[in-house]
């Protein structure tokens, strides 16, 4: 699927006038820094499966991030301070983050009361967490790894696993960006309903 997002960034804080994002690497070609950033991604996250971090509320979408792209960029783990859209649909506005994460706590406090035994009912749960996480978007980049990551935590919490990126499942990634993109719950929640084990 085609990412056809817009920034408003009129002082280049992300990227350089090629529309590269600044990063630690110095790399100002688009194809080299996405294979730098996979490299290095795939390496964190392989540390997350080793020692994962423990979620305490919505903000720890931030360590997530920092975890996963501190060797890409110097905003690893801080909040996007430029506004977001894609395909002409805004994502939430940066300057009210605090109400957004206020109210994904609210979904998390929700999940956590669910019975483990009810996958069901932690599926949609689950789905409702990753669908406004996903319209918050609170990062310049790295938003959906720091999501499925979050999501998986969230899961393990209850003692399940998760995986929303399988290598060898293409169809999974498209129903859960189809289901991300369309603010489709149902969808994400059939999926996960399917997924979680």
């Amino acid at each position: 699927m085609e990412n056809n997002y817009q920034y408003v960034d009129p002082d280049f804080e992300y990227t350089n006038k090629n529309g590269v994002l600044h990063n630690l690497a110095n790399i100002d070609d688009e194809k080299i820094l996405l294979a730098f950033e996979s490299l290095k991604v795939s390496k964190r996250v392989e540390e997350l499966y080793e020692n994962p971090i423990q979620i305490t509320d919505s903000y720890t979408l931030l360590k997530i991030h920092f975890h996963l792209f501190q060797d890409v960029y110097k905003w690893a783990g801080q909040l996007r301070t430029v506004n977001i859209s894609k395909d002409g649909k805004p994502f939430f506005e940066g300057e009210r983050f605090p109400l957004a994460f206020q109210y994904i706590d609210t979904l998390i406090a929700e999940y956590r009361e669910t019975e483990k035994s009810n996958k069901k009912d932690l599926a949609k749960k689950l789905a409702e967490i990753l669908d406004n996480v996903n319209f918050l978007h609170p990062f310049r980049e790295g938003n959906g790894r720091t999501q499925r990551e979050f999501l998986r935590l969230l899961a393990l919490e209850k003692e399940l696993t998760l995986n929303l990126n399988p290598p060898d499942n293409k169809s999974i990634y498209e129903r859960y960006m189809k289901g991300t993109i369309e603010s489709d719950v149902n969808t994400l929640s059939l999926l996960l309903y399917e997924l979680i084990s």
